[in-house]
């Protein structure tokens, strides 16, 4: 039995940034709809989840990126669910070119939410169970991410009845798009963010209002710290770590 799935993705030139490479929320999109597609065929897509009154949420992500793709190229994606345990079951990815060569990896934890109370629920109690392959694409343990202590740059966003997904409330490739969109004009011009960290800490809901913060890391070169927060009442609502490298 083939417990992953694998995919392949031309990359139009719509998906492109300014320099000519996969915008890394596309690259996101690419993931998420790989894992809805194999989740629907292991019998726990969000359609099968919302019968019961229960749903996925996407806890936390981490992505890796040694080569973006460029118009033209083509992006194999593979996955396959790693553990499930408690609240959380994670699932990783790897990321090819189309030669077969691998350009990146990628790990998510998810949670199952019960729609009533808005509370994880236990994964073994609620879905059935299927096969898992415990070999990891990125080794990744899912510490807490560090909190920015001290932003340098702050832009508020509404947020728009197309950031919405089947839940209702923001998909989560907005985040990344939110928190890339407060990175200092010295790292969008010149470099490409070729780690991104994603911490899930709440939720947002069409007419809100988001601010998206971001500040260097101390210590670390070339790295950032984000929050994405409430406008109104300051909740957190994800924290981000962006790793960014020079064009090559």
């Amino acid at each position: 039995m083939n417990i992953g799935l694998e995919r392949s993705f031309d990359i139009r030139h719509h998906e492109l940034n300014t320099h000519g490479r996969l915008r890394p929320v596309i690259l996101l999109a690419y993931l998420q709809s790989v894992a809805s597609e194999h989740a629907t065929l292991l019998g726990v897509s969000v359609r099968d989840l919302q019968k019961r009154g229960l749903t996925w949420v996407l806890s936390r992500l981490h992505v890796r990126v040694t080569c973006y793709p460029r118009g033209g190229d083509q992006l194999v994606l593979r996955s396959w669910p790693v553990s499930r345990e408690g609240l959380f079951t994670v699932r990783d990815f790897e990321l090819l070119d189309g030669k077969g060569e691998n350009i990146g990896a990628a790990s998510t934890s998810w949670a199952v939410l019960d729609m009533t109370s808005r509370r994880p629920v236990k994964i073994d109690e609620n879905l059935p169970e299927y096969q898992l392959n415990p070999q990891r694409a990125l080794d990744d343990s899912f510490a807490t991410l560090p909190v920015l202590e001290n932003p340098e740059i702050r832009i508020t966003m509404p947020v728009l009845r197309g950031d919405l997904d089947m839940n209702r409330h923001v998909n989560n490739t907005v985040y990344a798009g939110w928190g890339l969109e407060a990175a200092p004009e010295t790292f969008a011009e010149s470099c490409l963010p070729v780690e991104i960290e994603i911490g899930f800490r709440g939720e947002a809901f069409y007419g809100d209002t988001i601010v998206s913060l971001c500040g260097a890391e101390p210590g670390e070169t070339g790295s950032l710290l984000h929050r994405i927060e409430h406008a109104v009442n300051g909740r957190e609502l994800a924290r981000l770590r962006t790793r960014w490298q020079s064009l090559r």
